[in-house]
């Protein structure tokens, strides 16, 4: 029986920790996992067996980093293969292929493309059904991204089962800043067999986190908690939650309905054991999951249909000169303008258009969406006539995106909708076939209900597909205004799909289109359209949406609109709109720039104020007010790490021009302190540490970085030959937490009197104490208020 089959029956038992069982075996710190299957096949053999009889149904290979940023390339193939042939020896009923994060920030964030990644997953995927593997999972993901990239390298290149699991902090958010309804909607989309978490956290503190999966999610959910935190006990790092505690809350998340379930850092087969009798003595639970329309970005949902959801219709060339000529030019300036402008001021998902017959339209879809979603954390609706552009903007796309569109002709059907399947998007339909635009609402209903039909033979549910009964313009076709209102009402009730439509159509030609415009929006709305796509930087259209949003209880206590209404002025002028976008630019200081980060204008603003500023004024007076403003936020948790590395980014451009000018000037920038900053030695982990160094650099720090494996002879010689006052080393592995503790003793039996901070996954104050450093910093911004605390003395 193959391992889906067997879970319709009955849930399925995973094995427990891999790496802690090899450390406990004699694993040198330092050295990679994988390399155990060539030179210890013995040890990885017992483990995998100890696990099989404490009763597991799926071994894990143990190959967690076996990518080509951890090996070399010509060791992958014979470490994977071994891996697999050494747990398959072991006589389970299944193996399971593991694969974990890469270990580099994916562009824009950091070098790794795209493609880069895919051939890295790729390469193990196909190695690993080679070997025999009967299933594939990502454990502790991160990147929504790189998940997704994942994901089409495993279902492109092979036919195995696909299980995923994300990894949430103690916040209920990935490292990178994703939600867990988020993932789940985005990962069950692109079709993954099982979805779920791992690590991290006990399978107390997952209790929330699972249980938003479970509200979501239409797939198997699976679980692999920690054994809780590792602690310091005599030097030690130990997991101190026995297995009867963990069986016992894991007990109540079976009883919610995970239906998969294992162990991960800690865990022992003494644990497995325990769930196996749990397993045995439970029935499955089957869930009932939330069914909605909602499309994503990469770390947040918009859910279709609770309210008005406003899709703004700003980027697209038609009628805006200066974007064609932009967009020409591959200058992508006004678009990320007109992309921030509209998030601001209220749209829910923007509208992308870059079509023009004279460029590279899939490209520049592609390049588009990569720097709109590095800025805003709205969701897109990718939107072009080219379906070559459709499909190059739903790959690359970080969550579920809304296509827009396909319609009723057979030709766009067979084209469009593979697309929307493969790619896990929400569908726009257009109520338009081969005869055109029906001039009766039940014609444009049977169009409509003829695309949901054909979106459900390639998978489509109903609930992934949205109906524009398409707005005729009034001053040509006034009679089919009544129509378009009518076909929302039966797409409504009788297919009950969510409705989008154009707004601004309805009043080409007349004057005052604002008052048509929004006079049309409430009857739509009455009538139950649920996503006016419309320009969201027209205020007097943006009045009329917060009114609506109180009748229809989206606006309890109509605090909204109270908050934005009682001093405004209620005025219809489109040149006004215009002037507004036009002048958004210059409207933005310096400062601004950073905290939206704008990199893309903060060299030129700098240029413009050391016109009339010292570099130091410009610093003080902008960068720091800035950053400042940064760091609360994402402390906050109001914006999240891709923007922080964005302001970062924003920052650095602006920083190359006045370091520039000093040089001309024939002044030295003055360092606010020299810090050295290295991963220790035995671990290989470094994108904690590079994104502190980009933040201390930003303050006006110097960094001297070690990079990651650094041993603790180079790091005393550093610190002697650059007389370092202040040290940070990172850690992610507990085993390597010993090596930071003798890096620390070394310097300080020296004699260089230098003071240490320390951060990491698994470091707290218990191990900062442990290892005898002055300060944790538990992400970049407490390494910037320790670092100005430290130099401040």
């Amino acid at each position: 029986m193959k391992v889906l089959e067997a879970l319709q029956k009955k849930q399925l038992l995973f094995d427990g920790a891999m790496g802690t069982q090899l450390q406990a075996r004699g694993l040198p710190v330092g050295e990679h996992p994988e390399y155990f299957n060539l030179s210890h096949p013995e040890i990885v053999r017992a483990i995998h067996q100890d696990y099989v009889l404490a009763g597991a149904d799926i071994i894990t290979t143990n190959t967690f980093q076996a990518n080509r940023t951890k090996l070399k390339a010509d060791e992958i193939k014979p470490v994977i293969e071994k891996a697999v042939s050494i747990a398959k020896s072991a006589h389970p009923k299944y193996v399971a292929y593991d694969m974990g994060p890469i270990g580099q920030l994916l562009q824009p964030m950091g070098t790794l493309s795209f493609e880069t990644a895919y051939d890295y997953f790729k390469e193990q995927a196909v190695l690993a059904e080679q070997a025999g593997a009967d299933l594939i999972i990502f454990e502790t993901m991160s990147d929504l991204l790189e998940t997704k990239i994942g994901v089409l390298a495993v279902k492109e290149n092979t036919n195995l089962p696909l299980f995923v699991t994300m990894t949430y902090q103690a916040d209920g958010r990935t490292f990178v800043g994703t939600n867990p309804k988020t993932a789940t909607l985005t990962l069950q989309n692109l079709g993954v067999d099982v979805i779920g978490v791992n690590c991290s956290l006990g399978p107390k503190e997952l209790g929330p986190v699972v249980s938003e999966i479970l509200t979501y999610a239409q797939i198997p959910v699976m679980v692999q908690a920690n054994a809780g935190l590792p602690e310091m006990v005599a030097g030690e790092s130990v997991y101190k939650i026995t297995a009867e505690e963990y069986v016992a809350y894991s007990k109540q998340l079976l009883k919610q309905g995970v239906c998969v379930i294992g162990g991960c850092c800690g865990t022992t087969p003494a644990f497995i054991h325990g769930l196996r009798r749990a397993i045995d003595a439970q029935p499955m639970v089957r869930t009932a999951p939330r069914i909605l329309t909602a499309v994503t970005s990469g770390l947040d949902t918009v859910e279709i249909g609770q309210g008005i959801s406003l899709i703004g219709e700003r980027i697209n060339p038609t009628g805006k000169a200066l974007l064609k000529q932009a967009l020409r030019n591959n200058d992508l300036d006004y678009l990320l303008k007109e992309a921030v402008l509209q998030s601001e001021a209220g749209a829910d998902i923007l509208d992308v258009n870059v079509g023009l017959p004279e460029i590279d339209e899939p490209k520049m879809m592609v390049e588009a969406i990569k720097q709109i979603q590095s800025l805003i954390n709205c969701p897109l609706q990718i939107d072009s006539s080219e379906v070559a552009a459709l499909e190059s903007g739903a790959r690359y796309y970080n969550g579920v995106p809304l296509i827009n569109s396909v319609n009723g002709k057979q030709k766009s059907l067979d084209q469009v909708l593979p697309i929307a399947a493969k790619y896990g998007a929400v569908i726009l339909g257009l109520c338009i076939d081969e005869s055109g635009i029906p001039e009766t609402a039940v014609s444009r209903y049977e169009i409509a209900k003829k695309i949901v039909l054909e979106a459900q033979k390639y998978g489509i549910p109903k609930e992934r597909v949205m109906i524009d009964p398409l707005v005729l313009t009034a001053s040509a076709q006034q009679a089919q205004v009544a129509v378009t209102l009518e076909t929302i009402r039966l797409v409504k009730t009788k297919l009950n799909c969510k409705t989008a439509v154009g707004l601004s159509n309805i009043s080409f030609g007349l004057p005052n289109r604002d008052l048509m415009n929004g006079t049309f929006l409430a009857a739509a709305v009455g009538a139950g359209l649920d996503a006016p796509i419309m320009n969201p930087l027209s205020d007097y259209m943006m009045h009329i949406v917060r009114a609506l949003k109180v009748i229809s209880m989206q606006d309890v206590n109509a605090t909204n609109y109270i908050n934005n209404e009682q001093h405004s002025q209620f005025v219809v002028s489109d040149s006004r709109q215009q002037a507004q976008s036009n002048q958004s630019d210059e409207a933005l200081d310096l400062k601004a720039m950073i905290i939206k980060g704008r990199k893309e204008l903060t060299a030129k603003e700098t240029e413009r104020l050391l016109e009339r500023l010292t570099p130091l004024e410009v610093v003080d007076s902008y960068f720091i007010p800035a950053l400042n403003i940064v760091g609360q936020k994402f402390e906050a948790g109001e914006l999240f790490l891709p923007q922080l590395m964005q302001s970062a980014e924003a920052t650095k451009n602006a920083q190359t021009v006045l370091k520039a000018k000093m040089v001309q000037q024939g002044t030295i920038a003055e360092s606010k302190g020299k810090i050295l900053l290295c991963t220790v030695e035995g671990d290989i982990h470094d994108i904690g540490k590079n994104i502190v160094k980009m933040i201390l650099e930003n303050y006006g720090f110097e960094v001297i970085d070690l990079g990651k494996d650094a041993s603790i002879e180079k790091v005393v010689e550093t610190v002697i030959r650059e007389d370092i006052q202040l040290i940070g080393l990172s850690a992610l592995m507990t085993t390597t937490v010993q090596n930071m503790k003798r890096t620390i003793a070394a310097v300080r039996a020296s004699g260089h009197r230098a003071q240490f901070m320390v951060g990491g996954a698994v470091l707290n104050e218990e191990y900062r104490e442990f290892v005898g450093a002055e300060y944790y910093a538990k992400d970049a911004m407490a390494s910037v208020e320790i670092a100005n605390h430290f130099f401040a003395k």
